[in-house]
Formats: structure tokens, C-alpha cells, sequence
């Protein structure tokens, strides 16, 4: 069945819907003498359609698609609609015109329900859709012999619930596999912390550079050292995420970005300084260092695996269409790519983001640090003096890089701890 043909058949079995849902209202309705009202006693009347019908001509000031001979027809319920729902599988768009290979929407263990992070919460909550609709895109609506169905939507004004997917909050991706649609996400904030790790002449292909005052600061000979082990301990990092908008057809990751304060990164270890002396020549020298590393930022670029998004808190407009054609819908923030589509339309609170496990420092990250820590060493040379010199230790202090360029820090799937969610069931299933 092609996606035309999907569409109409969803019109006609809405048609049927509609239908029913009519039958009782005009079952009831009041088969008695009519009674004139003056304006004066029509004013004092109030009363509410439960379905509304509404008209968009593709000539109107307010059509998004003006001038594209696209017409919208809404049918809504006038109502609020409460709704707890599990659905272990949910695939819409497989194979089709967005390729034979994958889905459009494909996610595994979607919970709906009231906001809740316990599981009887849950359970015994409901999420409330305000004024639901369906929408049909008619192109050339004006026309019989060309009308055609483009498009068609469920939605609803606002819906407020918790949105959930997949079985758990793991290391392993799991929930979203693919999704085609506009989501937006608020800034946010999180802390992280960096895993320790070695840095060695063969991590970073740079040698370490600077001088060192000797004998006080009688002489401050430069040094290079190919030669040094430093051990690097963990470090806290303030993390500054933006808000960000994720929309495109079949969609398996997020791009996010953000900065970095990086709090102070303690180092020891080994080194063999090549010192350039005057009149004496080179003399290498192997030196216990330690010290710290300050001021450090970075540019975050953080590619995140849909699979660890579990949790959508939602006060938004929601809705789900399938369209033959991109559809620029009313209301809508973007077009809706041809097939299925998933639009939030307000921007979410993911909730902060906080890796549950360190944050590696890889060698490309470290190549960036060696030639700010050069620069550092060669302004603000460490005193050497007769122990320390002799190999009992030398004490480079603070390298404080505060003012220097960020790092370019970029960071793959990170499980967050902050997408833990209670499953919506009794005892103890992950789903049901």
C-alpha cells in the first residue's frame, strides 16, 4: 500500500470514528416545540460544541503553504481527553519513499502517562490531551476533478504527561532507533567529571617546552623534554549545554553543544628536561614534577545516541502526521518531511545533563593543552633550586590558562544520569 493510498484509508476509517461519535449526541437530542428567545434571553445562554469543524483556504493570510494550493480541514473535540497508555512497539514508515531500508519512527517501550517518578504514580495517572483534532492537508481543495489528500494529522492543542521509551536508563542504547520529526530542547546545565589518564611523549607527538629559573633567577635557561610521563588526576567540569533543535527524516542521533569550565586538573610524574645552559651547553636532567593545571575551557560538540533519551516531560503541542508531500501544517514551527513525523512543538526540559560515568580525555584533547602549557612555562618559568634539581622534586605549581582559547572537546554518547524513569506498571516489570 502506497503512502496515498494509506492516507485515504485512514480518512475513510476517521469518517467511520466520526460517525460513531455523532450517533449518540444526535441520539439525545431534544425532540421538543421550539420557544423563540429575544436577544436579551439569548445572552443569558451559554453552551459549547463538543466537535468542531474549522477551514483554511489555500489563499488565506494565516495558511502557512499560501500560495502552494494547500487547504487545511481540522476536526476537533472540544474537550479534554485523558489517556494512560503502553505500546511495546511502535514502527510507522518502514521501507517506503524515504528509503526500504529502516523507519521512519521506530522505538521500543513507549509509555504514556501522568507526571509522576514513581511507579503507582504512573500507573494510576493519566496524561490530558486538551482539545484533540484531526487535520487533513487537501490540495486543490477547490477543485474536484484534481483534490487530493496530502497530508493528514493527529494532534492536539496541548498535551501534559510523561512520555517515556525503552526499558531502562543503561549504558546500552535503547528506547529510540529511529525517529523522523522537530523536537526542541531548553538550555540546560550538568557537571561531569574526567577519567584519569596518562600523558606521554607518544599520547600527544609534543614535547613539553618552557624555561627554569636556577639559582633563584640568576639564569633561566630554556628546556625541552622529549622524554616525560605525567600522571593526570580527574577534574570536575561545569557544563553549559544550549538549547537545541533536533529535526530530519529517520534520525538515529542529536547534535548538542555547549562550554566547559574545567576545574583544576592535578599532575605528577616524570620527566627529563633537556636544559640549555650558558657556556656549559645541554645537560639533561630528570626531574619529579607536580602542579596543576587552571583556567581551562572548552567548546563542547557532544553527538548523543537518541537510545539515551528516555524521558520527555510534556506541556506542549503534540502531534503525529503522515503526509505525502512536505506540509508546512498550521501552527507548526517546520515543515513536516514527506512520511511520518513526530513534532513537539514547544522546547522540552531534558533535565540537566550529567554523564553517569567520566568523561575520557583523549589524545587530541591533549595536543591542544601541551602548546598552552608551553607558552605558560616559558612566561612564568618554575623555580628549580639545588633539591628539586637534583631530582627530589620540583614544583611547578598553578599553570593558570585562564583568557587561553577553548578546547575543542568533542564527547560521544554519554548515558545521563538524569534519564532515570520509573516504568509505567504495578510490581516489578521494566514494561507491560
Amino acid at each position: 500500500m502506497d503512502i496515498q493510498e494509506k492516507i485515504k484509508d485512514g480518512f475513510k476509517r476517521i469518517i467511520v470514528i466520526t460517525s460513531l461519535l455523532a450517533t449518540p449526541i444526535m441520539s439525545f437530542a431534544y425532540d421538543g416545540k421550539l420557544q423563540q428567545l429575544n436577544d436579551a434571553e439569548l445572552s443569558e445562554v451559554n453552551g459549547q460544541a463538543l466537535l468542531s469543524l474549522s477551514y483554511i483556504d489555500p489563499k488565506d493570510s494565516a495558511n502557512t503553504m499560501k500560495g502552494q494550493g494547500v487547504g487545511f480541514y481540522k476536526l476537533g473535540l472540544e474537550a479534554e481527553l485523558e489517556l494512560n497508555a503502553n505500546i511495546k512497539k511502535l514502527q510507522l514508515g518502514c521501507g517506503g519513499v524515504n528509503g526500504a531500508k529502516g523507519c521512519d519512527i521506530d522505538i521500543d517501550n513507549l509509555s504514556l502517562s501522568g507526571i509522576s517518578d514513581t511507579r503507582e504514580g504512573r500507573a494510576t495517572s493519566d496524561a490530558k490531551l486538551t482539545n484533540p483534532f484531526i487535520e487533513f492537508a487537501i490540495k486543490n481543495p477547490e477543485k474536484a476533478s484534481t483534490r487530493e489528500v496530502v497530508g493528514l494529522r493527529l494532534s492536539a492543542e496541548k498535551i501534559l504527561g510523561l512520555l517515556t521509551v525503552g526499558n531502562e536508563n543503561s549504558a546500552t542504547p535503547n528506547g529510540i532507533n529511529s525517529l523522523s520529526g522537530y523536537m526542541k530542547t531548553l538550555a540546560t546545565t550538568g557537571t561531569a567529571s574526567t577519567t584519569k589518564r596518562s600523558m606521554t611523549i607518544s599520547d600527544t607527538g609534543m614535547p613539553i617546552e618552557g624555561k627554569i629559573n636556577l639559582l633563584g633567577s640568576l639564569i633561566s635557561p630554556g628546556f625541552t623534554t622529549n622524554n616525560y610521563n605525567l600522571n593526570l588526576q580527574s577534574a570536575n567540569a561545569d557544563l553549559f549545554i544550549n538549547g537545541t533543535t533536533i529535526t530530519g527524516t529517520r534520525m538515529t542521533q542529536a547534535k548538542l553543544t555547549g562550554t566547559a569550565n574545567i576545574g583544576n586538573l592535578d599532575f605528577a610524574g616524570n620527566i627529563t628536561a633537556n636544559l640549555k645552559l650558558p657556556l656549559l651547553g645541554a645537560l639533561d636532567l630528570g626531574i619529579n614534577a607536580t602542579g596543576n593545571i587552571s583556567g581551562l575551557t572548552a567548546n563542547l560538540d557532544i553527538s548523543e545516541n537518541l537510545g539515551y533519551i528516555h524521558k520527555l516531560p510534556l506541556n506542549n503541542p503534540f502531534s503525529l502526521s503522515l503526509q505525502s508531500q512536505n506540509v508546512f501544517w498550521p501552527g507548526a514551527t517546520v515543515a513536516a518531511n514527506k512520511g511520518w513525523w513526530l513534532a513537539i512543538e514547544d522546547a522540552i526540559d531534558i533535565g540537566k545533563i550529567t554523564p553517569s560515568n567520566s568523561i575520557d580525555v583523549t589524545n587530541d584533547i591533549l595536543k591542544q593543552v601541551v602548546p598552552k602549557i608551553n607558552s605558560y612555562l616559558t612566561s612564568n618559568p618554575p623555580s628549580c633550586f639545588i633539591g628539586s634539581c637534583l631530582g627530589l622534586g620540583l614544583s611547578i605549581g598553578n599553570v593558570n590558562l585562564a583568557g587561553s582559547n577553548p578546547l575543542n572537546f568533542p564527547i560521544r554518547d554519554l548515558q545521563l544520569a538524569t534519564q532515570n524513569f520509573a516504568p509505567n506498571c504495578y510490581g516489578n516489570l521494566k514494561f507491560c
